[in-house]
């Protein structure tokens, strides 16, 4: 593994306008950064990357059937009470996933070490899955990559198949709180896979959602059978209609099962169910006696996005703290494993899954300790 300088393509403006990257800059600030790409061996993605997603991804199916059985853990989780029926059922359906990201640190010389499960609602899907391809391809094609190099992404055609199982052609609505750029151009990007899997869509803004009885409509009164939404299940199970009738009357994409694995505290639970295991860290709920053990931890809220009220704790140092206005149902406290510096850059690995199948990566860095909604997104390659 390694981080390679690359001259940006003179033409990517046109290109990114062509294939619908709107967000390439994001409040005027650049996202996407080609001036450079980390580059991995074969042996590194297949035996430490790609291992470790089907790894962590078989242990999360074990933990969360423990947790949805279990009004303990429900409790320790912070999950609203009257979630928790509706939980369990769509488990017990086996109501399936979509798609979700691992966050690993990795340099090449360890195993990858999971910092977090964005289980629900993860963004920067379409530069995984088509920007950082198309960068490959003309890479290849313009002399600057070797013609066998290569990309951990399968992400687009493995969506499109998984939105044919789940939907079956069935028209599909997408809703997310279309102000942020960013939101509303992975909903578009989705859309598109689910149209090209079979099924007809409609774009909403949450806002944009009524309720009529015991049944969501959109604006046109159409009822909405099925739901994508980038929109948190805590935010959801706190909203008014949270607990209405409706919930049970939609088919929700993410299910909600998947708001037990978007919970920072599902980390403690995991090591309480495989300690030691490689590619975890040590964590524990802040209430736990042995959470006072770690001197050198991240403090994360149970409830937390784009890297908010994160604080890194050396001793007695504060080597990091990130705002915010999480932290209110508690805290975890994970162990200390800072990102690998590479020419000053730490990137974090977002390995992707689609279903339950490792499907890709993604790379963000920053030169800060914590990654956040800001840290750029660089392409990778393998190159053996």
């Amino acid at each position: 593994m390694k981080r390679r300088a690359f001259a940006p393509r003179p033409d990517f403006a046109e290109h990114a306008a062509r294939i619908g990257f709107h967000f390439a800059h994001i409040d005027g600030a650049p996202y996407w950064d080609e001036s450079a790409a980390y580059i991995f061996s074969m042996r590194e993605i297949e035996d430490d990357l790609e291992q470790a997603t089907s790894d962590v991804s078989a242990l999360c199916d074990e933990v969360i059937a423990r947790v949805v059985a279990s009004e303990e853990l429900l409790e320790r989780l912070r999950i609203p009470r009257h979630a928790w029926s509706l939980i369990a059922e769509t488990h017990a359906r086996r109501e399936p996933s979509l798609y979700g990201r691992f966050d690993f640190a990795y340099d090449g010389k360890g195993p990858p070490k999971l910092l977090e499960y964005n289980a629900d609602t993860p963004t920067s899907l379409y530069e995984s899955a088509v920007a950082q391809w198309h960068w490959l391809e003309q890479m290849i094609a313009r002399g600057r990559l070797p013609g066998d190099a290569d990309q951990f992404n399968s992400l687009h055609e493995r969506l499109i198949a998984r939105w044919r199982e789940i939907a079956n052609g069935a028209f599909v609505h997408l809703a997310c709180m279309s102000a942020s750029v960013e939101d509303a151009g992975t909903l578009r990007y989705l859309a598109d896979c689910a149209m090209q899997a079979g099924s007809q869509t409609a774009l909403l803004d949450m806002g944009d959602i009524g309720l009529r009885g015991d049944v969501f409509i959109d604006r046109s009164g159409r009822r909405i059978e099925g739901l994508f939404k980038l929109y948190p299940w805590e935010w959801m199970f706190a909203d008014a209609f949270g607990s209405s009738p409706a919930m049970r009357a939609t088919h929700f994409l993410e299910p909600p099962w998947k708001a037990v694995a978007s919970n920072k505290g599902f980390l403690a639970l995991l090591w309480d169910a495989a300690p030691g295991h490689p590619n975890l860290l040590p964590c524990f709920f802040e209430c736990d006696g042995r959470a006072a053990e770690l001197r050198r931890y991240a403090r994360k809220p149970l409830y937390s996005r784009e890297g908010a009220n994160i604080a890194l704790v050396d001793g007695d140092a504060r080597l990091a703290e990130t705002g915010g206005t999480y932290g209110a149902e508690g805290h975890v406290r994970q162990e200390l494993h800072l990102l690998p510096d590479f020419d000053g850059k730490r990137p974090v690995l977002g390995c992707w899954l689609v279903g339950d199948a490792p499907a890709g990566l993604g790379v963000r860095e920053d030169a800060a300790l914590v990654t956040s909604d800001r840290s750029r997104f660089l392409p990778h390659a393998i190159i053996d």
